[in-house]
């Protein structure tokens, strides 16, 4: 039996939430389910205000908006990352700036910012991968210095933490994925964390096609009409119902993928300690959510054959991004701090194994066939 690399988790209460939004007559979005899925998440992170959206990527374009970007303006951000968080950016005409990660978590390197930053800069977007936080005291604290927006690219990362904070809710703007690969999921899905309370209510209109549609039903207007520019980035109320199934289940799941997490980690320190991979790691003051669990080999050659030994045992890994600076379109639109030399490096090496709810009975075979072929001489490793 194929042990795939994702299978959406079903609790149990998703498909009946769904027929008490049409039973509701609630099909459209701001339901009462949308209103409780933000009210969560207000809770749970402790931002001003969580609008929900169609997907990450209708949140990052909002941020974009709200950033007031020009044609020209800069945005920096690491190279290794989805190609929404560029995406977001390019689409009000702004520059994307790839900088490089840092070799121990992947996320962008607070210590490349500064010589990146240029009289065109005007916001940064770090990524927090796999649900590690980057170092936001630093960014902060940058950002300050030179009067930038932080916009955090949070898919990865509902309930994981840096030092006492929830990812999503340190910058003036963050970004969550609710995308069915992800540990809270509605199939597509996303929120926008509004921290900064300037951008509230700018952020309710854009959301509602450039109206002040959520002020009337409030009653602070006694009409909507439109007001600024926008687009449709609610959800309907269906995708919201399946989602606070998960959303009231988020403790156990996230507990679970925790363990299922240790399981793996504690499986390959021999092979770590032997010199045939590098483990992820969780710099002290990150709380993670164990969103995924990668490993890194020796180059591109052995993760390929790795993938290949995997796949003819029915277990699929895959391996991640390809990095933006080297894309096509981002060679067209955006620029590269420097060379990205570890950007490079480690695109090519990480693997990502298979990591749901469910998996716990057949972990064993991947961990058991996983150690079985990197001990192979097909794939022979010898670095530190």
């Amino acid at each position: 039996m194929m042990i795939p690399f994702n299978k959406p988790y079903l609790g149990g209460k998703e498909l009946w939430n769904i027929a008490q939004a049409h039973a509701k007559g609630q099909m459209a979005g701001d339901g009462s389910f949308t209103k409780q899925c933000q009210a969560w998440l207000e809770q749970r992170t402790g931002t001003r205000k969580a609008l929900l959206t169609h997907s990450c990527t209708a949140a990052l374009e909002m941020a974009a908006i709200l950033a007031d970007l020009q044609p020209g303006d800069e945005v920096i951000m690491p190279s290794y990352t989805f190609v929404s968080t560029a995406n977001a950016f390019v689409l009000r005409g702004a520059v994307p700036v790839f900088v490089d990660i840092r070799p121990d978590t992947l996320n962008l390197d607070e210590r490349k910012i500064e010589a990146a930053i240029t009289p065109r800069t005007r916001a940064i977007a770090p990524v927090h991968y796999a649900g590690v936080g980057c170092d936001m005291d630093a960014i902060m604290a940058i950002a300050e210095r030179h009067g930038l927006l932080v916009i955090e690219d949070a898919a990865q990362g509902v309930l994981a933490r840096y030092r006492d904070r929830t990812l999503g809710a340190i910058g003036h703007l963050g970004a969550f994925s609710f995308h069915e690969t992800k540990n809270i999921i509605s199939g597509e899905g996303g929120a926008l964390l509004i921290n900064d309370p300037a951008l509230a209510t700018r952020a309710e209109i854009i959301r509602e096609k450039g109206t002040n549609r959520s002020q009337f039903f409030r009653g602070q207007v006694d009409k909507y009409t439109w007001v600024d520019i926008g687009s449709s980035y609610l959800p309907g109320e269906i995708i919201a119902a399946f989602l606070w199934a998960q959303m009231e289940e988020a403790d156990a799941i996230t507990a679970r993928r925790l363990a299922l997490w240790e399981r793996y980690h504690a499986a390959f320190e021999p092979l770590e300690r032997a010199g045939r991979v590098r483990r992820p790691v969780i710099p002290d003051g990150c709380g993670h959510n164990a969103h995924m669990y990668y490993l890194l080999l020796r180059d591109l050659d052995d993760r390929t054959a790795f993938i290949q030994a995997m796949r003819a045992e029915d277990i699929h890994c895959v391996f991640h991004y390809v990095p933006l600076h080297s894309a096509p379109y981002g060679q067209k639109v955006g620029r590269a701090a420097d060379d990205l030399p570890l950007t490079t490096d480690l695109a090519d090496r990480l693997v990502r194994l298979p990591l749901w709810l469910g998996l716990e009975e057949q972990q064993k075979r991947v961990i058991e066939t996983a150690n079985r072929v990197l001990g192979a001489d097909r794939i022979p490793m010898s670095y530190t």
